[in-house]
């Protein structure tokens, strides 16, 4: 199965739009709001208090922080301008400051403790985390999550879905962020001295919200690539409608229906959608999402066997892995029609340097398919990951014995019984002997 993409128009690339994320915050909605907030500043002369500027200014930032990731979300489902967002809050939305702070917070320390060991690894790590921070952004916004926006393995999800453009989005928002520092000195004369902390604030406000309508904007035009299902649909004509702008309606249909509460009708459409397109990615990542929230447990599992598949053929690993993971959250019983996927997770969630949970995924794996040829590489990842990763080499020793009775001659065996050479009675017998 080839997998199929097909948009009604190609989306502007953002790099041919730059002019209009300046625009962005000059409309009435988020020019007003800025008006208020960098106003807002003048408080400190108000309010005789010895820490009231640093209070305010947190107040400010705070405030003007949840309206970008409010950009960032909304914009990335299609929302381009501010008289478009819907009138509802995300709850999801409030905390993302803070998880942000924390992010920030826990690199720092990284990259501390790696100046310690070398001058040169700290430079090298702030340039790694610098680099992805558009991605960090990205999975924050997606998931929510302060954990998994720490997983390097989901940045580099991000990065290897946009590609190459990456680089360059990471580069206008990295020029975007030095802005205010050329804008502020040609503008401070212009402003009488007890306006500049208010200008200041509008000048920093402007340019972090027009970062984060150039960030939505990416994320929207690899909405398909990154799984994000598009709520708004923009007017057409006739002519410029196609199978594209239909999967759109068809989304902002199921999520106004999931919405509602009217989730037995949202699993039809769907269902529906995705019956006539084994291939397409939307179509299939629309209708698992929808399963998902259902009561529908056995279509779930069903449907989850054919999209792990069609996204492990598109190598989207890392969205195989997480639809693995639903199903198996339903029924722990659940089985990849492919075996040798659940190695390819394990070692996915090895590489993210998780090692329980790579553990987890193998447990059981030679009970659960006999015969399987996959079973070599399930013994020597979890040989590995309990040696290089857990310092168990006890308990990677009864693996090898088995492994030495069952594959002998396997270039597994010999990979794992190569780790385990110190540990090995065997091993060290021909050393002796030698």
């Amino acid at each position: 199965m080839t997998p199929t993409r097909s948009r009604a128009a190609p989306i502007t690339p953002f790099w041919q739009r730059l002019p209009r994320f300046f625009l962005f915050p000059l409309q009435w909605e988020p020019l007003l709001y800025a008006l208020v907030l960098s106003l807002c500043s003048l408080l400190v002369f108000v309010i005789p208090l010895p820490f009231a500027i640093f209070l305010i200014e947190l107040g400010i930032l705070l405030a003007a922080s949840r309206y970008s990731f409010k950009v960032i979300h909304l914009s990335s489902q299609g929302f381009l301008r501010t008289r478009d967002f819907p009138p509802q809050r995300d709850p999801d939305l409030v905390n993302l400051p803070w998880k942000l702070f924390a992010i920030l917070l826990v690199m720092s320390f990284l990259i501390g403790g790696l100046a310690y060991v070398s001058k040169n690894l700290a430079i090298a790590g702030w340039a790694v985390v610098s680099f992805a921070l558009p991605a960090i952004a990205v999975v924050l916004v997606q998931t929510a999550s302060l954990g998994q926006s720490l997983n390097p393995a989901l940045w580099f999800s991000v990065m290897r879905a946009m590609g190459w453009p990456y680089v360059a989005l990471w580069a206008f928002l990295f020029f975007l962020s030095g802005g205010a520092e050329i804008a502020l000195p040609l503008l401070a004369p212009l402003v009488a001295r007890w306006m500049l902390l208010p200008l200041i604030n509008f000048v920093l406000i402007y340019f972090s919200w027009a970062m984060s309508a150039l960030l939505g904007y990416a994320m929207y035009q690899y909405h398909d690539e990154l799984g994000i299902d598009l709520r708004f649909v923009p007017q057409a004509t006739p002519g410029e409608r196609d199978v594209s702008e239909e999967a759109r309606a068809i989304d902002a249909h199921v999520a106004d229906m999931v919405e509602h509460g009217e989730i037995d009708n949202a699993v039809g459409i769907a269902y529906d959608a995705a019956r006539g397109a084994e291939s397409d990615l939307h179509a299939q990542r629309r209708y698992h999402r929808v399963l998902a929230v259902s009561s529908k447990t056995d279509d779930l599992l069903r449907h989850g066997k054919r999209f792990i598949e069609l996204l492990m053929y598109s190598k989207l690993e890392t969205e195989a892995l997480a639809v693995y993971q639903t199903c198996i959250g339903k029924d722990p019983q659940f089985l990849c029609d492919n075996p040798a996927h659940v190695v390819s997770f394990a070692r996915l969630q090895w590489r993210a340097g998780d090692a329980r949970a790579a553990l987890a995924l193998l447990k059981g794996f030679d009970k659960r398919n006999a015969g399987h040829a996959a079973i070599p590489d399930a013994y020597e990842l979890a040989a590995r990951v309990l040696i290089q990763g857990l310092d168990r080499r006890d308990m990677a020793m009864p693996i090898l014995q088995t492994m030495k009775r069952r594959y002998p001659k396997t270039p597994q065996t010999e990979e794992v019984s190569w780790l385990l050479r110190d540990d090995d009675p065997t091993t060290r017998g021909a050393k002796l002997a030698g």
